[in-house]
């Protein structure tokens, strides 16, 4: 039997930058890196998108 199991990881990183963009930017390279060493991720788990949005804690 075949059977489709969707799958969410949901994280959360601190990156010391000058602005949102640019945390953005690193966090964007530190993921692209990972898959691109991770094939599987996409190849065998199905992963097809991950997006993420610089967040100001309020604290």
């Amino acid at each position: 039997m075949q059977v489709k199991v969707q799958w969410i990881i949901d994280g959360l990183i601190e990156i010391d930058a000058e602005s949102n963009e640019a945390a953005e930017a690193i966090a964007d390279e530190k993921l692209r890196s990972f898959i691109a060493k991770h094939p599987e991720l996409t190849e065998v788990l199905g992963a097809v998108a991950i997006q993420g949005h610089a967040v100001i804690d309020a604290d």
